[in-house]
């Protein structure tokens, strides 16, 4: 494998041509030669919260004091749960660390701990996940669907969603309004 972007953010080019991804920051949290996986980091689910998921989920019955919002991760697996989180907390479960200060959670604990302010000090809950068989998006780089960037906590955690897409292209010095939904050769 020449390329592994485990820990880099996707972005979307304007030409990309799956409207499921117009304007997304995707986080890579594994790619190696079977494929990639990532949670799209920008993309806030209408009206869900927390406090929903942890209704459906949890048997302990508690209040969210956090009102932490969801977020689409991406079009696989819609029902299924990631927190991508600082790398300070740790479930009793299991954590994976991923990139410098950023891990992933999967297990109903870190929601729970969340909801009772005992969980990480950033996180972003997500339903859904974008995946990618072996080659597919090395071959999707190649013609023009994404730039990829080196991940920033302040793009993650901070900014508002609606900010990041410019600020993942303007963190490697491209000019959002220079872009073309047309690939050119040079």
């Amino acid at each position: 494998m020449t390329m592994d972007l485990t820990g880099q953010l996707l972005v979307a080019m304007p030409g990309m041509g799956d409207p499921r991804f117009d304007h997304s920051v995707i986080f890579i949290c594994a790619h190696d030669d079977e494929g990639a996986m990532g949670l799209i980091v920008n993309k806030p689910a209408a009206d869900l919260k927390l406090g929903d998921v942890l209704d459906r989920l949890s048997d302990v019955d508690m209040d969210d004091i956090t009102g932490l919002g969801v977020h689409v991760g991406g079009p696989v697996e819609t029902e299924r749960g990631f927190v991508l989180h600082s790398a300070e907390y740790r479930s009793v479960m299991k954590t994976t660390d991923v990139a410098q200060g950023v891990a992933v959670t999967v297990t109903l604990d870190v929601l729970e701990d969340i909801a009772r302010g005992k969980g990480p000090r950033q996180a972003m809950l997500m339903l859904g996940y974008a995946g990618w068989d072996a080659g597919q998006l090395e071959g999707e780089i190649a013609q023009n669907g994404w730039l990829t960037c080196p991940c920033d906590t302040d793009i993650l955690f901070t900014l508002p969603d609606a900010r990041k897409w410019e600020a993942a292209l303007t963190s490697i010095g491209v000019d959002p309004l220079g872009l073309s939904a047309t690939a050119g050769r040079a």
